[in-house]
C-alpha cells in the first residue's frame, strides 16, 4: 500500500496544508463545523477544485484518471449517496456472508430497496461499499456519527481489521473526542485552515 503525501494543498478558502499519512497509519482530524474538514477530504479525493500536490507514493493525482484515483483513494462522505433502487446495484463486488454479518446484515440486504434503509444502515453499507473497492487510502468523514455504540464498535473494528490486513493509510474526521485515543493514531486540529498537531497516541 501507498503513502499519502499532501504538499501545499489549497482548497476553497483553506490552506496551504502539508501532511503525510504513512501506509498502515491512522491520522485523525478534529475541528469545529465549517473548519474545512469535509472539504479537505473531497479535495483529496479529487472531487473539488484545489491546487498544490497530492501523491500516492511518487504518483501524483494529476497523472491518474479521476475514476482510478477515487478507487485507490476512497472517500466515505458523512452522508452517503445512493443512486440505484436496490442496495446490491451499488456494489461492483457484493460482500460475502461473513463480512455482511460483521455489520449486522444478511445476504438478503442486496435485494432491499434503498428507500427502506435507515440512516445507520446506509452508513454501515457505505463502509462495506467503500472497502469492497480495496482502496489504498481511506478518507473517512465521521464514519460512526449516525451509529449507536454497538454498531460504532463494529464499524471501527472492521476498518481497523481492513487496515491491518491491507496497510491502507487512513485519514479520519471525527467529532468523538475519545475515538482517537481508543483506536490510536496521530491527531490534528484544523483551525483557520491550518493543521495543528493535538497529540501523538500510542497504538
Amino acid at each position: 500500500m501507498a503513502v499519502l503525501r499532501i504538499r501545499q494543498l489549497c482548497y476553497h478558502s483553506f490552506g496551504p496544508l502539508d501532511l503525510e499519512v504513512g501506509a498502515g497509519e491512522r491520522v485523525f482530524l478534529r475541528g469545529a463545523s465549517g473548519a474545512g474538514k469535509s472539504l479537505l477530504l473531497r479535495s483529496l479525493a479529487d472531487l473539488d477544485p484545489h491546487s498544490g500536490e497530492v501523491f500516492l507514493d511518487d504518483l501524483e493525482c494529476l497523472r491518474l484518471p479521476a475514476p482510478e484515483w477515487r478507487r485507490r483513494v476512497g472517500l466515505l462522505p458523512a452522508e452517503s449517496q445512493w443512486w440505484h433502487d436496490r442496495v446490491g446495484e451499488h456494489f461492483f463486488a457484493f460482500p460475502d456472508h461473513t463480512t455482511l454479518d460483521r455489520l449486522g446484515f444478511t445476504p438478503e440486504v442486496a435485494d432491499w430497496p434503498v428507500t427502506r434503509l435507515s440512516s445507520g444502515e446506509k452508513q454501515r453499507l457505505a463502509v462495506l461499499r467503500l472497502l469492497a473497492n480495496r482502496p489504498e487510502v481511506l478518507l473517512l468523514d465521521e464514519p460512526t456519527a449516525n451509529l449507536d455504540p454497538e454498531n460504532s464498535a463494529r464499524v471501527e473494528k472492521l476498518i481497523l481489521d481492513y487496515q491491518a490486513e491491507s496497510r491502507a493509510a487512513v485519514l479520519w474526521v471525527t467529532h468523538d473526542p475519545d475515538q482517537p485515543s481508543r483506536l490510536g493514531g496521530r491527531v490534528y486540529g484544523l483551525v483557520n485552515g491550518v493543521l495543528e498537531p493535538l497529540a501523538e497516541l500510542a497504538e
